[in-house]
C-alpha cells in the first residue's frame, strides 16, 4: 500500500545567476546611456560627439544584418558595403533629380539592393567557402568602379546632397531627430533578427551551416533559404546607407569599397559575433578607437590595424573558427 503521506518532490525554480543579472544590468545601463548621451553632448557644446554617436548607431545597423548572415547562415561576405552604398546613392541620386521624398528614398534603396542581392545571390550561392567570399568581393568592386566612372553623379569627386530625406513630422536634417530614428531602426532590426533566428527559417539556416547534406537529405532546399537570407541582409543593410547619406550630406564611391566591407566584418568581430548586441558593442569600440587614435597620430591606421589583429587572435576565436568552417570546400 502506497503511503499517501509521502512527501512529493518540490519543483525547483531556476534562479538567475550573478552573470545573468550583471549582463542585464549592463544592457540597461547601455540603453540609459544611449538615451542621455546626445543631450549631454548637445548641452556641453560638442556637436561632433553627437555626430560620432550617430555614426556609431548607423554602423551598428549595417553590422546587425551582416552578423545575421555570417553567424546564422554561415556566409562570410566580403562585399557587404555595396548595400550600404546603394542605400546612400538612393538618397543622393534622388536628390540630384530634385526628389526629396523620404519614402521614395527608402523604396529605391530597398528595391535596388534587393534586386542586386537576388541577381548576385543566384551566382555567388552556387559557390562555397573562399570562392563565395571572393565573388562577393568581386561583385562589390564592379559596382564600386561603375560609380567611379559615372561623372553624372560625381564620380570620384562625390555627390553633394542638398536636401535631407523628407518625412512627415520628421526632420532628418536635425541631428537629434536623426539619432532617434537611427536608434529605432537599430532596435527594430535587432528584435527582427532575434525572432528570425528562433524561427523555423533561422533553425534551418543554422542546421545547414553545421551539416548541409543532412538538411538537404531531409527534403529542404538549402540554397533557397540562403538566398532569402542574403537578400534580407542586403535590403536591411541599405537602410544604414540611407541614414548615413542624411548624416553626412555627401557621398563618394569609397563607401562601398572593399575596405568598408572589411570594417563591417571587424565591427562584428570586436563585439563578439553571434550575440544580439554584438554589432552595437563592436561599432562603439570601432568608432571610439578611430576617433582617439586619429587625434593622437596621423599613422593611426597602423595602430588600429595592430589592435584588430590582437582582437581577432585573442578575442575572436569563435569568429575565426566560423570563418574557417565557412571556407571549407567540402561540406559535412
Amino acid at each position: 500500500m502506497t503511503d499517501m503521506t509521502q512527501t512529493q518532490p518540490r519543483t525547483v525554480r531556476n534562479r538567475p545567476t550573478t552573470g545573468t543579472v550583471l549582463r542585464w544590468l549592463a544592457i540597461a545601463a547601455g540603453i540609459a546611456g544611449l538615451a542621455f548621451l546626445p543631450y549631454v553632448f548637445t548641452a556641453a557644446g560638442h556637436p561632433f560627439l553627437l555626430d560620432a554617436l550617430v555614426r556609431m548607431i548607423i554602423l551598428a545597423i549595417a553590422a546587425v544584418s551582416l552578423n545575421f548572415l555570417v553567424f546564422t547562415a554561415g556566409l562570410v561576405s566580403f562585399g557587404h558595403a555595396v548595400f550600404f552604398g546603394i542605400g546612400a546613392y538612393a538618397v543622393g541620386i534622388s536628390d540630384h533629380y530634385g526628389i526629396s521624398n523620404g519614402f521614395f528614398h527608402l523604396a529605391a534603396a530597398i528595391t535596388v539592393s534587393g534586386l542586386y542581392a537576388l541577381l548576385t545571390g543566384l551566382v555567388v550561392l552556387r559557390t562555397k567557402g573562399v570562392h563565395f567570399l571572393m565573388i562577393t568581393l568581386a561583385f562589390s568592386q564592379i559596382v564600386y568602379y561603375i560609380m567611379l566612372g559615372l561623372e553624372e553623379y560625381g564620380g570620384d569627386d562625390g555627390l553633394i546632397i542638398y536636401d535631407p530625406s523628407a518625412f512627415p513630422l520628421l526632420d532628418l536634417g536635425d541631428r537629434l531627430t536623426l539619432y532617434w530614428v537611427a536608434i529605432a531602426v537599430l532596435f527594430a532590426q535587432i528584435f527582427f533578427f532575434v525572432a528570425l533566428n528562433r524561427s523555423r527559417f533561422g533553425l534551418v539556416l543554422s542546421a545547414a551551416k553545421g551539416s548541409e547534406r543532412r538538411v538537404i537529405s531531409s527534403g529542404l532546399h538549402v540554397r533557397k533559404y540562403r538566398l532569402v537570407a542574403y537578400v534580407l541582409s542586403g535590403m536591411l543593410t541599405s537602410l544604414a546607407g540611407v541614414l548615413s547619406a542624411n548624416l553626412t550630406g555627401f557621398i563618394t564611391p569609397q563607401i562601398m569599397d572593399w575596405m568598408r566591407s572589411g570594417e563591417l566584418l571587424f565591427v562584428v568581430t570586436l563585439g563578439g559575433m553571434g550575440t544580439a548586441l554584438a554589432p552595437l558593442t563592436g561599432s562603439a569600440l570601432f568608432i571610439f578607437l578611430e576617433e582617439i587614435l586619429s587625434s593622437m597620430t596621423v599613422y593611426w591606421h597602423f595602430w588600429f590595424g595592430l589592435f584588430l589583429i590582437v582582437a581577432v587572435m585573442f578575442g575572436g576565436k569563435r569568429f575565426m573558427s566560423l570563418v574557417f568552417t565557412a571556407l571549407r570546400r567540402t561540406p559535412k
